[in-house]
């Protein structure tokens, strides 16, 4: 589970916008470029080299 604080101020770094959890993926998941990124032992990573695109 992220600490919601730490959700507050998390973006995208590709296009900069808020970034969403999503707990059955363990994932942040960005709507704008439909990228998803990886939660790893509670760390988010944040490279946009990890994300992988979002499932139709």
């Amino acid at each position: 589970m992220i600490d919601q604080a730490l959700l507050d101020i998390l973006v995208c770094p590709k296009c900069k916008q808020a970034v969403a959890y999503n707990e059955a993926k363990d994932a942040l998941n960005c709507p704008s470029c439909q990228l998803a990124y990886p939660i790893r032992d509670d760390i988010p990573v944040m490279l946009i080299d990890e994300a992988k695109p979002l499932e139709s």
